[in-house]
């Protein structure tokens, strides 16, 4: 998919998905993981590449290649729906297929070509029991006992979605710093603040845990919407307008799809002295 590691630095690609941004690292020759400290350099925004995911490319015996995903302070991920889409796409071009299957966090997942430069990806079940979110304790996850009354889902990833009047006057930097560590959540919070535009759209803002806000994000959308289905505000299939541009998301019997553009900017490489640097 991409030139491999070599002496003259580790190869990568830079990808967005709606301007969710990633930096792709290619370990299916067999080069070992970039250690945290290369991690969190290479998420800085003004001394590396920076990105709000770090996604790693794996062989997989079962699916047909497998990911892991980082955040810019280091802490994992186990789920990157728009990463998972922008990697899914290039593979499917470059081994002429319109289907694959991905292993991530939340298992092996499905992704398809799903035409005009879409790509589509199932993001598996929703979870809704407090402790596959995870919450600290036992509670209905429908309306958490925090002021806003938010929902919590589960999507290989906790999030925590508040239901407004108007999203764009949510001072979004505090307020998703505020509750991606609230105590309910122990391994922290996703924040989105959703405004519902009508039965079959929502206006979504998004804070990711361990990044802060980004542009759009695959996960966060389908917390949204399945959030909203769930208390009745919209239908089980909405259009998710994030800062970033629109995401469809189709809640079904067998998980949550997600469909909407990918873009593959550049291949690069980091140079010896960054990576002895930063290792």
């Amino acid at each position: 998919m991409m030139d491999s590691p070599s002496t003259d630095g580790l190869a990568f690609a830079k990808m967005h998905g709606l301007g969710n941004d990633f930096v792709v690292i290619d370990l299916r020759d067999g080069a070992a993981p970039p250690p945290p400290g290369l991690v969190r350099a290479l998420g800085d925004r003004h001394r590396g590449v920076g990105f709000d995911q770090l996604a790693l490319i794996e062989s997989d015996g079962e699916a047909d290649l497998a990911l892991r995903f980082f955040n810019p302070d280091g802490s994992a991920s186990a789920a990157c729906g728009n990463a998972t889409r922008c990697i899914a796409a290039r593979e499917m071009a470059a081994r002429g297929v319109g289907e694959l299957s991905v292993r991530t966090g939340r298992g092996i997942l499905a992704v398809e070509d799903a035409g005009d430069g879409l790509t589509r990806v199932n993001m598996g079940a929703p979870i809704f029991d407090w402790r596959g979110i995870p919450l600290a304790e036992a509670m209905e996850t429908l309306e958490l006992p925090i002021e806003g009354t938010p929902v919590a889902t589960g999507m290989g990833n906790p999030h925590c979605t508040f239901f407004v009047e108007d999203a764009e006057a949510v001072a979004l930097e505090a307020f998703g710093a505020r509750y991606e560590h609230h105590p309910l959540f122990p391994e922290r919070a996703n924040v989105e603040v959703v405004q519902v535009l009508s039965p079959d759209a929502i206006r979504v803002r998004v804070w990711e845990r361990g990044t802060g806000i980004t542009l759009a994000s695959g996960s966060c959308s389908c917390a949204a919407a399945v959030a909203a289905a769930r208390r009745g505000l919209t239908g089980e299939r909405v259009s998710v307008h994030l800062d970033g541009g629109t995401l469809a998301i189709d809640w079904r019997a067998d998980g949550v799809w997600m469909t909407g553009p990918t873009a593959h900017v550049f291949d690069a490489r980091l140079t010896p002295e960054f990576m002895a640097a930063t290792s």
